[in-house]
């Protein structure tokens, strides 16, 4: 396997795939379709992990199957997969036994239909040094079984730390019109420093800035964003302003609200100071893909616009509730 660089990574361009967590998710042929229509679109990075579903069926089984049916996309095709977590949980352990359990399962569900190209673990465990754990990972690069290491809501020193170990081909960061943490703590600058690209998930702020909800009560009863402080109840009606002044936006250009959020993000890709950003809306449907690779392109007058927009209607509550924010910016 050749090692990933981060140039690599960082040319595969918009058009990402996020297999992310879903309560209901859908069946394989709508899976499989909202695949072959990024493949076919052009959208060659696709981001999964071991913690999106069951230990025994989860993004990496669907994969498997996907690459099975159509050999021919594993080439161009990149994955990058989250693990590290202790088996079945959702806690991190940076452990070289839980390394060489994460890692390995994640070969065998791929069963060589495609091979490992990233592999992150999706939280730092505070327990053990970076640097350890990175050590533990780069083993597999050495024995060809791996082809590059992510990081993932980690803070700009522990960048640094890392990358001291071994080369980081991305980083994996939560970066949206509702989410600036990046811009202010130093990851962004870091991450442009060292030649990094971040991939940006939630870039639709779990899909809020899509536009679908107009009230809380829209947020159907198991969707994830209940358990998201800042779509609560208590702060939807503060954050949905920022949501209305999207859809100006989007209506004025012919274009979606989800469409601009995702333009804006572009907007920031490479510009001084800032790295490759790669934004991986989580999509089910056809539909979606082709919405995803449209975004809006954004004029300077346009961007200062959501600029003020972003000063005037500030967002309310935390990414996360407290066991959560312990985790990142680690």
């Amino acid at each position: 396997m050749v090692h990933l660089s981060n140039k690599e990574i960082g040319s595969v361009g918009y058009g990402m795939m996020g297999l992310t967590w879903r309560a209901s998710p859908p069946s394989q042929e709508q899976a499989f379709e909202a695949m072959k229509a990024a493949y076919n679109k052009g959208s060659y990075f696709w981001n999964g992990g071991e913690l999106y579903g069951s230990p025994d069926r989860n993004s990496l089984h669907l994969l498997n199957e996907y690459f099975t049916k159509y050999p021919e996309d594993a080439d161009k095709v990149v994955i990058s997969i989250k693990g590290g977590l202790k088996r079945g949980q959702m806690m991190p352990d940076g452990s070289k036994e839980n390394i060489d359990r994460s890692i390995g399962e994640c070969l065998k569900w791929l069963d060589g239909k495609k091979s490992l190209d990233l592999f992150e673990c999706a939280r730092v465990d505070k327990n053990v040094p970076i640097e350890d754990t990175i050590g533990y990972i780069a083993e597999y690069i050495k024995a060809g079984k791996l082809g590059g290491i992510s990081l993932s809501e980690v803070s700009a020193p522990t960048i640094r730390r890392a990358h001291a170990v071994h080369p980081i081909s991305a980083v994996e960061v939560e970066f949206s019109m509702f989410s600036l943490d990046i811009l202010e703590n130093g990851v962004a600058s870091t991450c442009a420093e060292l030649g990094i690209p971040i991939v940006a998930y939630s870039p639709l702020g779990r899909g809020f800035l899509g536009g679908q909800f107009k009230k809380y009560e829209d947020i159907p009863a198991d969707s994830s964003l209940k358990i998201f402080p800042r779509y609560s109840a208590e702060n939807f009606d503060q954050n949905i302003k920022l949501v209305q002044e999207v859809e100006k936006i989007a209506k004025s250009k012919g274009a979606t609200p989800a469409q601009v959020a995702i333009g804006w993000i572009i907007s920031h890709s490479g510009k001084p100071g800032l790295p490759t950003i790669i934004p991986i809306p989580g999509a089910t449907t056809a539909a979606r893909i082709e919405e995803n690779v449209h975004p809006a392109q954004l004029s300077a007058e346009e961007l200062a616009v959501i600029d003020d927009i972003l000063k005037t209607f500030p967002t309310a509550g935390e990414r996360y509730n407290a066991m959560g924010m312990a985790h990142v910016h680690a």
